[in-house]
This record gives structure tokens, C-alpha cells and sequence, in this order.
């Protein structure tokens, strides 16, 4: 390959313009991604862009992907070490392009050695502003907004990160198309309450509150994962919160046991198969908690809390719980949205939603924000 002699490097400190979206800490140099959906967006001139990175894992490799003037381009892992990846060559040396380097994987909780990080770019060009977005929206869930199964055949079923996408899934397409800044918050296989195995150490509203609580290790803590999250330096327009799915299943699993302790939790189904009523209403505690806790910290937003893209089981539990909180506190800007179950046509790999799936949701979705938020 032909060497370009007039690469320079820029330490992300010295590039005059750009832009990170998701929950990180600002402050630290290498910058860090930590979840699905973090990226880091230029408009450049010139003819080559590289990204200078670091990448670790212990089990779980991180993908990433690149838009290059909103065109998807490019997905692919990314191995350990520091090194750069090329994000384009040979492109008109005066003209403006504007790429997103973004994490495909999200944040992994099962891996504390996973990480993400930016040290600069290497390009023969000049960075320019980047246009601010139009509205700000967070996305809070599971595997559904982890977009696992949203790539890979159907019937496949390892757990694996090729998987899952940030690229493919409903919340980056709703994002896309309100032009919105999004943050998204997701774990596969936690709730609000607990996971689908019941474990009550796996849910969201237990970490939401810090920059990326549910990244352990020493290296994720130094890199400011453990922080408390800044929330007055970004403000949404509005929440969207699709939990509920995992809580369900965890109503047809054992109970959860912890080995060390004989700590048990479990919910559960009566002798006719239905949900006991003590465990429903632990559960709807834990939405009107959950509201509470996004209420104190986002004043000003809408809060939309949708599900059913893997059932309806608790739809009506989670309305209710919906409709309990907003007469409790008379927020009127606290509401529920069901989205349609999949089509087993429209299922992907592990029995998730696949990308048509995917597509319908935030096509309802995007619809029903345009009306919340006067658009």
C-alpha cells in the first residue's frame, strides 16, 4: 500500500471538533465507549481518516461500526491491543465528510476486562464543527435494545457479540429518524426487577445512576465507569424504557440462589399457571420506583415506557403501574406504549427480534415521540 506522507496524527485533546454520544466520561484520555450505540462523530476534509484505539476483552470482543455521510459502511471486531483502523481512503481531498465511529457491543457486565477506547486520528485533512442534533433521547433496556439476534441466521443460537448491534436495532433507527442524539442503556437479560433468572442483582434502575454502573473491574472503574453520572450536562427530550421481558420470564424459572450466602429470590406462578399476585405487585413497584428515580433526575422529560416486541404478558401490569404513578404525582408526561409482538417471520438469531422486527417498532415508535414531543 502506498504510505500517505501527509498523515498527521491528532491526540483526541488537540481535535479542534467533534462530537461523543452516549454516557462516558468526558474528561478521560483515552475517551471510553462503554455502551452499545457510544461513538464519536467528525466532519473531516481530506483524502484518509484513521482512529487511533485500545481494545481489551476477556471473553467477549467488542464490535464496532462506521457511517460515513450517514451511509452505513462498515462492522467489524475488533482484536486486543493499540492500534488504528482506517475509516476511509482515497476520497475527494476537499470535501467535507462526516463519519461515526460507533460500538456495536453493548456494555458487557460478564466481562470486566471489555473495554473500548479513543486516542486520536490520523488524517491529511482538516476537522470542522458538528452540527448539534435536533433532540435528545435515552433509550433504557435489555437484549431487545442490546439489538441481540438482529444479525446472524435464524436458528442460530451462541451468546456471542457478533450477535448484537447498536446498527440494526429499534432505538439507533428511531434515533435516525427524529435526527436525535441518543444515549442507550441495555443489558441482555436484566429487568427492572430482576433477570430472567431471577437474579434481583440483575436490573437497570440499580446502575442507571452512575456513568455505566454494571462495568466491573478495576480498569472499567479507572476509566470512570463507576462515576455518578453528570445528568445536568445532558438533558433528554425524551425516555424511552423497554423493560418487562426478562421480569416475565423470570416468572417461569427456578428461583435464584446465591451459593455463597443460601440468599434465595424468585417470582412466581400460582398452581393454575398464573402470576402470583404478591410477585405482580412487587414487580409494579419496581416500574413506579424506576419512574420516580428518571423523574428526579430528568425533570423535563417524556417518559415513555413500551413493550411487547417478545409478548404481552405484563402489558397490562406495566400500565397499570404506569397509570399508578401518574396519578400519584398528577405527570401527565409519563406514559405507555405497547409495541407488536414479532412475527415468526421477522425473528433473527436466538429467537430475538430480527431487523424487520426491529424496523416496525421504531417506525410505531418514532410516530408516537413526533406526537409527545410536537414534532
Amino acid at each position: 500500500m502506498i504510505q500517505n506522507t501527509d498523515l498527521k496524527s491528532f491526540d483526541l485533546p488537540h481535535v479542534n471538533h467533534y462530537k461523543v454520544y452516549g454516557r462516558t466520561d468526558l474528561e478521560a484520555y483515552p475517551l471510553p465507549l462503554f455502551w452499545n450505540g457510544s461513538a464519536i462523530e467528525v466532519n473531516v476534509t481530506g483524502t484518509e481518516l484513521w482512529i487511533d484505539i485500545e481494545v481489551d476483552f476477556d471473553a467477549f470482543e467488542p464490535w464496532i461500526g462506521v457511517a460515513i455521510d450517514g451511509a452505513f459502511i462498515n462492522r467489524q471486531m475488533l482484536l486486543p491491543g493499540s492500534y488504528s483502523v482506517c475509516l476511509f481512503r482515497n476520497m475527494p481531498k476537499e470535501t467535507v465528510k462526516n463519519v461515526c465511529f460507533f460500538r456495536e457491543l453493548q456494555a458487557m457486565s460478564d466481562d470486566s476486562g471489555c473495554h473500548l477506547l479513543i486516542r486520536g486520528f490520523q488524517s491529511d485533512g482538516e476537522f470542522l464543527p458538528v452540527p448539534e442534533k435536533e433532540l435528545k433521547l435515552e433509550f433504557i433496556g435489555d437484549s431487545i435494545t442490546s439489538g441481540e439476534g438482529t444479525y446472524g441466521p435464524n436458528g442460530d443460537q451462541p451468546w456471542i457479540s457478533m450477535f448484537m448491534s447498536a446498527s440494526r436495532n429499534y432505538a439507533t433507527l428511531t434515533a435516525k429518524a427524529l435526527n436525535a442524539d441518543c444515549h442507550l442503556l441495555s443489558q441482555g437479560g436484566w429487568g427492572v426487577l430482576c433477570g430472567w433468572d431471577n437474579n434481583p442483582y440483575h436490573n437497570l434502575p440499580s446502575c442507571y445512576e452512575k456513568i455505566c454502573g454494571l462495568a466491573g473491574g478495576e480498569t472499567n472503574r479507572s476509566l470512570g465507569a463507576q462515576k455518578p453520572n453528570p445528568f445536568d450536562s445532558w438533558q433528554p427530550d425524551a425516555i424511552v424504557v423497554n423493560l418487562g421481558t426478562n421480569d416475565c420470564s423470570a416468572f417461569s424459572q427456578p428461583e435464584w440462589l446465591n451459593s455463597e450466602t443460601g440468599e434465595t429470590f424468585g417470582l412466581h406462578k400460582d398452581e393454575n399457571g398464573a402470576f402470583c399476585p404478591k410477585d405482580i405487585a412487587r414487580f409494579q413497584k419496581a416500574v413506579i420506583d424506576f419512574l420516580y428515580m428518571l423523574r428526579k433526575h430528568n425533570p423535563t422529560a417524556k417518559i415513555v415506557w413500551v413493550y411487547g416486541m417478545l409478548g404481552h404478558d405484563l402489558s397490562c401490569y406495566i400500565k397499570d403501574a404506569v397509570e399508578a404513578f401518574r396519578g400519584e404525582t398528577s405527570d401527565c408526561d409519563v406514559t405507555f406504549l405497547e409495541l407488536p409482538d414479532t412475527a415468526e417471520k421477522d425473528i433473527g438469531c436466538r429467537f430475538h427480534p430480527g431487523v424487520h422486527a426491529h424496523e416496525k417498532a421504531a417506525e410505531i415508535l418514532s410516530e408516537y415521540l413526533r406526537e409527545v414531543l410536537n414534532r
